[in-house]
């Protein structure tokens, strides 16, 4: 700081102008003051009075200022090391923050490069099980499409009805197990097929077959005309049995006389006689003559060919040939009429089968399969 002047009178410098306030006197150039004149006296003026306190006021001035800039710096430099500190921190923490980043930015490309994985072997699951789909359900209409040809065929040569109806209920049961809605129309075409094979009159085939087989079996125990002990027909109740069935009704009411018991014994022994004569000679009336003459080799190819015809009317039955059955049939009755004993009561049981088997009617149109099999097919052509 510029320290004030020790000689008042000195005050201003030399070619300056004069203080405004002074007395003329002294501005032209007074003589100075005495020498003898106190500090004190030369404080009591005003003006160094002014820059006494104006000095004080500066250097009070000066003491804040330096202690309020030292302790400006001293908050400073705390807050200088706070700030290095948190500076350093978070230094630290954007280290960490970026570690983790990298981190995370690394998982985050594994996760990604997973997840395209996954999403390839998803697209890859997918494409497979629609081939494994779409090659079931062509396996699936392949195995229908034969089980619904090989029913059609047996249905037109064998008029197999049941087994054709099992064979659309399983392939309808096939197709229900698909979620495939195209299959739709297959199934209405298969509903249809079955309630037309359902509205079919039936005819008992298995039922004439064995009946025709029983027939077939017995040929050979058939009695024939040729034969050497022909079986008679079943003689009446001859009058010794009723003698003694009146003999011992009477016994039950009464004892006989002695004339009655010789009478009833009479009777009962002529009759036994009469009996065995008749089993010496016999006589036939024979409308083929030639049936008497057949050898023991011809009996055995005569029932041979019964047995042959016998099978082709079971053949024709299977095939619906209603033309060769009956023709079969009746040539076979032929046979039984001409070569075979009529009065035995196997030939006649054996007749009366064949009638019941001609009565049957095989003149019945069976119904097709189409409708199924070209549904099928349609299908299988699209894909």
């Amino acid at each position: 700081m510029n320290e004030l002047p020790n000689n008042p009178d000195q005050s201003q410098a030399p070619g300056t102008a004069p203080a405004p306030g002074l007395p003329k006197a002294d501005q032209a150039g007074a003589p100075p003051r005495a020498p003898g004149r106190s500090l004190f006296q030369t404080l009591q003026q005003p003006l160094p009075l002014a820059v006494v306190a104006l000095a004080v006021l500066l250097a009070v001035q000066t003491i804040s200022s330096h202690s309020r800039i030292n302790s400006l710096r001293r908050d400073m430099a705390s807050s200088l090391q706070k700030g290095n500190a948190v500076n350093a921190e978070t230094a630290a923490l954007a280290r960490d923050v970026s570690d983790q980043s990298k981190e995370l930015q690394v998982k985050v490309g594994v996760l990604e490069s997973r997840q395209s994985e996954a999403q390839s072997q998803q697209l890859a699951l997918e494409q497979l099980y629609q081939d494994l789909s779409k090659n079931r359900d062509e396996w699936a209409l392949s195995e229908i499409e034969q089980v619904l040809s090989t029913a059609s065929q047996q249905l037109q040569l064998a008029g197999n009805v049941q087994g054709a109806l099992i064979a659309l209920q399983n392939a309808d049961r096939s197709l229900s197990r698909s979620d495939t809605p195209q299959f739709l129309v297959i199934r209405r075409a298969i509903a249809g097929d079955i309630e037309r094979l359902k509205a079919t009159p039936a005819v008992d085939m298995a039922g004439v077959a064995l009946r025709l087989d029983n027939v077939i079996a017995q040929v050979d125990e058939l009695p024939m005309v040729s034969s050497e002990q022909p079986l008679l027909p079943a003689a009446p109740v001859r009058g010794s049995r009723k003698a003694e069935a009146a003999s011992a009704k009477a016994a039950d009411t009464g004892a006989l006389s002695f004339g009655e018991r010789f009478t009833q014994t009479w009777r009962n022994w002529s009759q036994d006689m009469w009996d065995d004569v008749r089993q010496l000679i016999r006589v036939r009336s024979v409308d083929t003559p030639e049936a008497l003459m057949l050898s023991p080799g011809e009996s055995y190819f005569v029932r041979e060919n019964l047995k042959l015809r016998l099978l082709n009317a079971r053949l024709a039955l299977l095939s619906r040939n209603e033309a060769t059955f009956r023709d079969d049939l009746g040539t076979a009755q032929e046979t039984l009429l001409k070569y075979f004993d009529t009065r035995a009561r196997a030939t006649q049981q054996a007749q009366a089968a064949l009638r019941q088997v001609q009565a049957n009617n095989l003149q019945i149109e069976m119904p097709t399969l189409a409708n199924s099999l070209n549904a099928v097919r349609n299908y299988k052509a699209k894909q």
